[in-house]
């Protein structure tokens, strides 16, 4: 790293002049974002961002509050700034492409409080092509040791009433639906009463939403606003007032917001910043603000997929409980199971109601709800793991903690030990209702602690982690890559949800929001869109056709991927299941073809170490025409193309399972040409023939 002192208007420091200082500048590699440091005449420090000479974010101020000991950190003398400059390249264990490239350029403020409690804090920004990220860093120092955050004041004024795609800032869960609106418009309260199927909601209040936030100007500015390496700190949600968020940090079940000693360094806040919607999900400004991974031996980390005992609960065929008397996890049940995913090369099989205490398990704030390492007495570990091991697979554990996160943390080594002993190597954590410690919510400082205690307890046990009901993600699956994957947002379970389902357009806007932070564990592959099948009363549908299930294993991405529906809905369809048989979870390059928030999506990616491509195209409720070139193919070279796409007459509503499948020989000076229908999408595997 590159350091140089910055003098730019030092003598500005002492000055009392009643205008505004601008104290220091610096733009990006690219010098298309440049950020502004201002002092204001009350000695607050404000950033200022543009983006190709034009303003995106206009002064907006920084700062903290403390209750212990008590001070106010809004207003500061400047003692100190400098700037470096940085560029590696790196690989991740995981991911969508085989290497990134990290260059920014960082300016750094150090500041004394202009009160008399003599805090020093540091201000690092470091500005990427894409966008920036700052953070606080409160360094060793005689006058900070311990504290207690009462609020942090970042704020982030946008130039305009900017078009938003939000949810309902919430304590406790992400899973909302999403909505479209002006910023002015935001009404967080209505939206989140009209939720009914959420196990547990605390939202905030009306003008509070969640990041990642997209937001995109009136001139077709696009503009992501969220936070990286979430550690020892509460969740970020945002408050809005007309067209200002300022950060809202999770309390704990005593109001206070973090619990902290110097040193200490926050998550970064950041800012990705585009004017093409492709270029927003192309960004890896997230990762790149986390730290490389902690894990050296890397080796046991694979990507895998799989299929699960967990549809039929939500279906009504299955129950979790054995008292249910219809048990699914049973040992026949899951050995065919088992002899589905050996038959089309699964690397595994989740099962979930294996284990005693689902009777109780929900709604009565129970500590003690599971062991994690006593199975029902119709479920033979011993044997499934041995038969499973035997057809070349292994099973996925599932962990339910009923949001009993301290009984958990007691028998985590227990349950890890539990597993090795069992060859099972991955687990899916769960979090449904109330958090124990009790009055601790799903965001707050305790339980983001928790969440990394979990990665790196499994770690230590080379355990790959799938966490549901968790907080958002922010980058860590760099940091720890054992953490494959999250839920953290409406995953395709809602689609059993009677009340308000899953949108079409949904799954068009994860990627400019919960998928900015890290890998979804959607859980698509749905192939019976009608959900009745086991219960004729029930009316809930899948608002997708059955090619878009597929397009999802592209444009949704996850080293984890789950094909979610029974072996017997696949093998009435299992031309089009090849698709997911054939799609790869890990891979080299990505390229973003289209894309729309809330539209529509076209993602290409190459398989890891293969040389073969796959594409997902996916629409909202609007049936639309999609063509593209094929450039990114190698030159001279022939490729088979499976095209997997909606039948002429599908529709998400009236036909969702009519899909036709094609084949072509196509090179890089081809075009793929199709139409998505209502609800609809498209799956294309290209394989290299010469």
């Amino acid at each position: 790293m590159k350091k140089q002192i910055i003098c730019l208007l030092i003598a500005c420091f002492a000055s009392t002049s009643l205008e505004a200082q601008t104290i220091a500048s610096l733009a990006s590699p690219n010098k298309l974002i440049e950020v502004k440091l201002i002092q204001s005449p009350e000695k607050q420090i404000q950033y200022q961002i543009s983006y190709k000479s034009k303003e995106v974010i206009t002064p907006s101020s920084l700062g903290f509050t403390f209750k212990k000991p008590v001070a106010d950190l809004r207003k500061f003398n400047v003692i100190r700034i400098d700037s470096s400059t940085f560029d590696e390249t790196w690989s991740p264990i995981l991911g969508e492409v085989k290497d990134i490239r990290n260059q920014y350029k960082q300016l750094s403020l150090e500041l004394k409080d202009a009160g008399n409690s003599g805090i020093i804090i540091q201000l690092n920004f470091r500005i990427y092509d894409d966008g920036i990220g700052f953070r606080y860093n409160f360094p060793k120092q005689d006058n900070l040791n311990h504290f207690i955050v009462d609020n942090e004041w970042s704020t982030f004024k946008m130039t305009g009433d900017h078009t938003a795609f939000w949810i309902p800032g919430d304590y406790d869960t992400n899973e909302y639906t999403y909505n479209k609106s002006k910023l002015s418009e935001i009404d967080a309260s209505a939206a989140a009463a009209k939720e009914k199927d959420i196990a547990l909601t605390s939202p905030i209040g009306k003008n509070f939403v969640q990041s990642p936030l997209m937001l995109k100007s009136a001139e077709g500015l696009y503009i992501n606003v969220h936070e990286a390496a979430l550690l020892n700190y509460p969740v970020m949600h945002l408050q809005v007032n007309g067209s200002t968020l300022t950060s809202q940090l999770t309390p704990d079940a005593v109001g206070n917001k973090a619990y902290l000693q110097t040193p200490f360094s926050t998550p970064w806040r950041t800012l990705i910043i585009a004017d093409k919607a492709e270029q927003i999900l192309a960004s890896k400004l997230i990762l790149n603000l986390n730290e490389p991974s902690k894990i050296k031996d890397s080796t046991w980390i694979k990507g895998q997929k799989f299929i699960g005992m967990w549809w039929e609960m939500h279906v009504g065929k299955a129950n979790w409980p054995l008292a249910s008397g219809k048990h699914g996890a049973n040992t026949a049940n899951v050995k065919r199971y088992i002899d589905f995913a050996a038959q089309h090369s699964f690397d595994g099989v989740l099962v979930e109601g294996w284990n005693q205490g689902w009777e109780d398990w929900f709604g009565n704030w129970k500590e003690n709800v599971f062991d994690f390492t006593s199975p029902y007495p119709d479920y033979d570990i011993d044997s499934l793991t041995k038969y499973a091991q035997s057809k070349g697979l292994r099973l996925i554990m599932h962990h339910e903690t009923s949001g009993s996160a301290t009984n958990y943390e007691r028998r985590m080594d227990a349950a890890y030990a539990y597993m090795v002993s069992k060859g099972i190597n991955t687990v899916k954590t769960g979090y449904v209702g109330r958090i124990i410690p009790r009055g601790e919510h799903h965001d707050s400082q305790w339980m983001t602690q928790h969440y990394q205690r979990v990665a790196e307890k499994a770690a230590d046990y080379k355990l790959m982690v799938d966490s549901h009901e968790s907080s958002h993600p922010t980058g860590l699956h760099r940091t720890y890559p054992n953490w494959l994957t999250s839920e953290a947002a409406r995953g395709s379970e809602f689609n059993n949800a009677p009340t308000l389902g899953i949108a079409s357009n949904h799954t068009t806007i994860l990627p400019f929001t919960r998928l900015i932070g890290g890998p979804l564990d959607y859980t698509p592959g749905l192939f019976h869109l009608s959900l009745n099948q086991f219960d004729t009363t029930r009316t809930q549908k899948v608002r997708s056709t059955l090619a878009k299930q597929l397009a999802l294993y592209v444009t949704i991405y996850s080293p984890l991927q789950m094909a979610s529906d029974l072996p017997e809905n696949y093998e009435q369809h299992l031309d089009a299941f090849q698709f997911i048989k054939d799609v790869a979870v890990n891979w080299d390059d990505t390229k973003i073809i289209s894309a729309e928030p809330g539209e529509y999506l076209t993602i290409a990616r190459k398989a890891k170490g293969k040389d073969a491509w796959f594409i997902g195209s996916i629409t909202n409720e609007n049936a639309r025409n999609i063509s593209f070139g094929l450039d990114f193919l190698d030159a001279d070279k022939t490729y088979e193309a499976i095209v997997y796409r909606d039948a002429d007459n599908a529709d998400f509503e009236k036909n969702p399972e009519a899909y036709i499948i094609e084949k072509r020989l196509v090179t890089r000076v081809s075009n793929m040409t199709y139409r998505l229908q209502r609800g609809g999408g498209c799956a294309v595997s290209l394989k290299k023939i010469n």
